[in-house]
């Protein structure tokens, strides 16, 4: 059997000349499959099965001394077996101690022990250690590799990590503080930490970290490698995702800027059935994946960075970015997207992310296996989530404003909810208010003519979307709720906007181009926009064409 981390076997022995005599003969045999660590006591040894744990390193043997000053080889058995209880446990013990090792057996579970001096090898102790680590290996099951998140589960600052990886396609593995044995076991000997805790395989372990030091920790780029670029795309929904694609393979040196996940909310959805070309639909995550690769396969540089200026200096457009950092071209797209509007209600604020979701929250579906848990809203995106949870939930119940779904949502998707034995559909049902200390756990909903508690966990909203544009205040012109005009929604009385339309630039705004030339928009940030991905791919499309039309003038 081949892993990608070698199991461990640890000896541990307070003599420093028996310590290494063991070390040279477990190498000898065993080095090329196993990892071989010693330690000259059994503090420093608990030490390290505690790293070891914490980095999800196999451990598949203890061989142990009896005789240790301040702890016994029996005493640290007991203390080590509840960090790795599968670890084959074997005691090093003189003639004097068998029968210690003899009553051991029964106390500590000890798997045998050897008699010290061993010579020769090959008679008295390679093949009592076969026997073991073929036992061993019968049962074992290669542990995750990858990234560990530990944490609470109604922690926001762990949903946000989550979620991330979850959108970057990043496996990972959630381990409950509360609910997993095995991430108490990991946690052991490590009080103060703040949670939520990363592993990473290569040990490093990153404390409550935000999203920029996980997107520099998982090699996500985070500074450009130019300065100025043909085309700087903010944001990687599917309209800056298409964009993206479409502007690099007509040759101009492209650059996304997106400060989450490319996907959007579209990557979010558990399913898109009515796109073009997918009769058996897809995911959100498939589409961005899918998405990512083409446009890293035509050379898309993309950024983990969030946009927060815009600034223009005669032909060039300048982007300030977060850290400090800007980036400039001759032209912008803002494909920003929404982003899912609050529930304004009591408690509803002081609960999200413990309990209340906005959107689907995909990474929190299997926490609620054999649970009842609420949907707010009655559009696709809401019947595509319950739909997601029925998997998972006991029951799943619908809560819409509306007196039916008809007028907002596809009838495909009214059908498979209908069908759906585990999914309730409450018409004209409004939450009035979240209830709970730590976490969720009661929310009150009112019809016309009765208020009622209902207890749930989990409770996920789809009540709109507004716009992330507060960045470009006094910079494009927007609506009343903050989405940005482009095209002819710029005109006033068939005039062209003030500033540079008509003093530097004699004709009016492209289609999908903002109040400032060169700057163009697309997507669902952009107001009139129809709120439907394959609308949102083809917008990004046509803007390159009207960006190689500017371009050409200048």
């Amino acid at each position: 059997m081949k892993f990608m981390t070698k199991p461990v076997l640890l000896t541990v022995d307070d003599d420093a000349e028996v310590l290494r005599a063991v070390e040279r003969d477990l190498r000898r045999e065993y080095g090329g499959r196993f990892r071989v660590m010693r330690a000259n006591s059994g503090e420093s040894a608990l030490d390290a099965l505690r790293q070891l744990k914490l980095r999800n390193d196999p451990v598949a043997l203890m061989l142990v001394d009896q005789r240790m000053p301040r702890m016994s080889g029996v005493e640290f058995i007991e203390q080590a077996g509840a960090i790795y209880p599968e670890a084959k446990r074997a005691l090093l013990t003189a003639y004097a101690d068998t029968e210690a090792a003899i009553g051991a057996i029964n106390k500590a579970r000890v798997d045998y022990y050897l008699m010290k001096p061993w010579d020769p090898p090959e008679e008295n102790f390679y093949p009592v250690l076969n026997d073991l680590l073929d036992d061993w290996l019968a049962s074992f099951r290669p542990p995750f590799e990858g990234i560990r998140v530990l944490g609470h589960r109604w922690s926001p600052r762990a949903l946000e990590i989550k979620s991330f990886l979850a959108g970057n396609h990043v496996p990972y593995q959630w381990l409950d503080v509360e609910t997993d044995d095995e991430a108490s076991r990991m946690l052991e000997g490590a009080q103060g930490r703040k949670l939520p805790l990363v592993v990473f395989p290569d040990g490093e372990q990153l404390e409550a970290p935000d999203v920029s030091q996980m997107a520099r920790k998982i090699g996500m780029r985070t500074t450009a490698d130019e300065q100025f670029y043909d085309l700087i795309i903010i944001g990687g929904g599917p309209a800056g995702l298409a964009a993206a694609v479409y502007g690099a393979s007509e040759g101009l040196k492209t650059v996304m800027v997106e400060r989450q996940a490319p996907g959007g909310q579209a990557g979010t959805s558990s399913r898109i059935e009515n796109y073009l070309g997918f009769p058996s639909g897809l995911s959100g995550a498939d589409l961005a994946r899918r998405a990512v690769t083409q446009a890293r396969r035509f050379g898309v540089e993309t950024l983990a960075a969030e946009a927060v200026g815009l600034r223009c200096q005669d032909s060039y457009r300048f982007v300030q970015l977060a850290d400090g950092s800007e980036l400039s071209s001759h032209v912008i797209l803002i494909a920003s997207g929404v982003a899912w509007r609050k529930l304004d209600v009591p408690g509803a604020e002081r609960l999200a992310g413990a309990g209340v979701y906005y959107g689907a929250a995909m990474t929190e579906a299997i926490s609620c296996r054999d649970e009842d848990v609420f949907v707010v809203g009655g559009a696709n995106s809401a019947g595509q989530a319950a739909m997601h949870l029925s998997k998972y939930a006991r029951q799943v119940t619908m809560l819409v404003r509306a007196p039916d779904l008809a007028a907002t949502m596809s009838r495909y998707l009214i059908d498979q909810i209908a069908a759906t034995p585990n999914i309730a559909v409450r018409c004209r049902a409004n939450v009035v208010e979240a209830h709970g200390e730590m976490h969720l756990e009661v929310i009150s909903v009112a019809d016309a003519e009765t208020r009622e508690t209902l207890s749930t966990k989990s409770l996920f909203v789809f009540i709109g979307a507004q716009p992330h544009t507060d960045w470009l205040a006094g910079k494009l012109e927007r609506d009343e709720h903050g989405f940005i005009l482009s095209g002819p929604d710029l005109l006033r009385d068939g005039h062209r906007p003030p500033d540079s339309w008509g003093r530097t630039i004699a004709r009016d705004p492209f289609l999908l181009e903002t109040s400032v030339p060169g700057v163009f928009v697309a997507g669902d940030v952009r107001r009139g926009s129809i709120k439907r991905v394959a609308s949102s791919v083809g917008e990004g499309a046509i803007a390159v064409q009207f960006i190689h039309q500017y371009l050409s003038k200048l």
